[in-house]
């Protein structure tokens, strides 16, 4: 039989998927500053046959990491607004898909 904090408790999970919502996020900003502006390009560029790809994709792998080590060690044992988190989620998600498309990015 599983014990009442078990059933009641989501944190983890909502700490997962809010975490993948701002590695999402950021991916699309630092591809937008990095088309953007040829000094963030040029810092995030850390291997030139990949060029500032690999620099978007490991600053946001890490942001991603970090986010989910502090969220599911703050929401742990607790139970939270899934459903806003959510929300928070696709709306994050929505926001590093729309910065990785050239014609959101050109604007800049």
């Amino acid at each position: 039989m599983m014990n009442q904090q078990s059933e009641t408790t989501n944190g983890l999970i909502a700490a997962a998927m809010l975490a993948a919502g701002i590695g999402c996020f950021f991916l699309g900003l630092t591809t937008s500053l990095a088309q953007g502006s040829k000094a963030i390009g040029g810092m995030l560029n850390f291997y030139n046959p990949v060029g500032p790809l690999g620099g978007k994709t490991l600053v946001a792998i890490v942001l991603w990491w970090v986010a989910w080590a502090i969220l599911a060690s703050k929401w742990r044992n607790r139970a939270v607004d899934f459903g806003k988190i959510y929300k928070v989620t696709l709306i994050l998600v929505a926001l590093g898909v729309l910065g990785t498309f050239p014609l959101f990015f050109d604007l800049l």
